[in-house]
């Protein structure tokens, strides 16, 4: 393996941060493909920004396990994906090294926090990309810019490597130009790594690029109506088409109402910002960050290095997670998101109990214009209404195109039950054929 980078900026939707070349090996299934790899995910000797000035210049000395995986299958990487900054966003305009662009509006956001890398395979920048997917994170930006992307189930594919957002939810997931393209990634990347006790053998015995083969005969798939009616009208529409698409099909199509669903987005924020003020302590200026000539005590260097190295939506977050953990606010905030995400996981139970698989829109809206949502973060937040709910269940899920409004992407998202990848990608290959 051989490999090469220079600072990006010159693509056309700035969808990299870093340009960077690392041929895989010769052969192998993914031989003859480009690949763009998100920058929360650790690459040998390029640096990983995760979009943040707090790590603008950090060079990891070894590559996350996906990295090795897709590597080994025969993929050259050629850049680390803008996104952003840690993970924290939903329009990839947080990144401390510009807004990407979505190629398929350049006035709109590509989704985020992983838009640098669907917009780098909507671009054509890419044949493939890894994104990864805490609250939708894969699945909106592939919603937006019309592309696929996977949100697998939690502890499918190993998430060492990656520098983490919130642990107990995040997932790495491929994005590619057509379902059995990301199916073929995921086949890659799956599976136990010993450095990951979070992973396990449970999709062992999958195949997911056989699995796109559009047989939906008999298939229930039950349409998600709390996810409908907070959406736009030219969105149902055309999520309602995909729908008719399947039934022509051979597929059932039928109604399911989760009550949870109602706290679902409190309740991931709660946790997810809970855990992301944790994580984040160890950008100190000492572990991780810049030194500081700042002078003073330790806590006043601490604090100097974190007024530098952060953005807003950064800092808002780990405010807003180290309240809810302090003392006399835990059980007040933090009990009862754990509480209200049991019971989201229970109602995703209960209804795989007579569906197959449970559809919705991917966003209830279209690509918001750039500069649009940075002032609202509270709407910026509600737009992950449909997504946020199954990472709080661990579930897997895709989007896949399923027309347009406008000339905008519209996403179909399908979720499965736990390990149920190879049904929603035979679903979403019925979709997009």
């Amino acid at each position: 393996m051989s490999s090469d980078h220079t600072d990006a900026g010159d693509d056309a939707h700035n969808a990299f941060v870093t340009e960077a070349t690392i041929e895989g090996n010769d052969d192998g299934p993914l031989a003859g493909r480009t690949i763009a790899i998100k920058d929360n995910m650790s690459t040998d000797g390029v640096r990983t920004t995760c979009g943040s000035a707090m790590l603008e210049d950090y060079v990891p000395p070894y590559n996350a396990t996906v990295v090795d995986r897709v590597l080994e299958a025969g993929a050259t990487m050629v850049g680390k994906a803008n996104m952003d900054e840690f993970a924290m966003g939903g329009t990839t305009e947080t990144s401390a090294f510009g807004a990407t662009e979505n190629p398929a509006a350049p006035d709109r956001v590509p989704g985020g926090s992983s838009g640098g890398s669907a917009a780098a395979v909507a671009a054509g920048e890419a044949d493939l990309a890894l994104g990864s997917d805490t609250g939708g994170s894969v699945r909106n930006p592939a919603a937006f810019c019309g592309v696929v992307g996977i949100k697998p189930t939690y502890g499918l594919v190993s998430r060492y490597g990656i520098v983490a957002y919130a642990n107990s939810l995040e997932q790495v997931g491929p994005l590619a130009n057509t379902v059995e393209d990301a199916a073929l990634l995921l086949d890659v990347i799956s599976g136990p790594d010993p450095n990951d006790a979070t992973t396990n053998d449970g999709g062992a015995d999958s195949e997911y690029a056989a699995a796109a083969d559009g047989d939906v005969e008999g298939l229930t798939v039950g349409v998600i109506t709390d996810l409908i009616e907070g959406a736009d009208d030219d969105v149902v529409e055309t999520f309602e088409a995909s729908l008719d698409d399947l039934e022509a099909q051979g597929a059932e199509i039928t109604e399911v109402s989760l009550d949870s669903l109602e706290h679902a987005v409190q309740a991931y924020y709660v946790i997810a910002m809970s855990e992301a003020s944790s994580n984040l302590a160890r950008f100190d200026g000492v572990r991780y960050g810049p030194a500081t000539d700042s002078e003073g005590n330790w806590n006043e260097q601490f604090a100097a290095v974190r007024e530098e190295g952060f953005g807003p939506e950064v800092k808002r977050r780990i405010l807003l997670g180290t309240y809810a953990l302090s003392a006399g606010y835990h059980d007040k905030y933090y009990k009862k998101a754990q509480d209200a995400r049991a019971w989201v996981k229970q109602d995703f139970d209960d209804a795989f109990e007579d569906v197959d698989v449970l559809a919705s829109p991917t966003m209830p809206v279209v690509p918001p214009k750039l500069g649009e949502s940075l002032d609202d973060p509270l709407q910026l937040y509600l737009m992950d209404a449909n997504t946020v709910p199954v990472n709080l269940a661990n579930l897997p899920a895709i989007s896949v195109p399923a027309g347009d409004v406008d000339s905008l992407p519209v996403g179909c998202q399908l979720i499965g039950p736990k390990f149920g990848e190879e049904t929603i990608i035979r679903a979403a290959s019925a979709v997009e054929d």
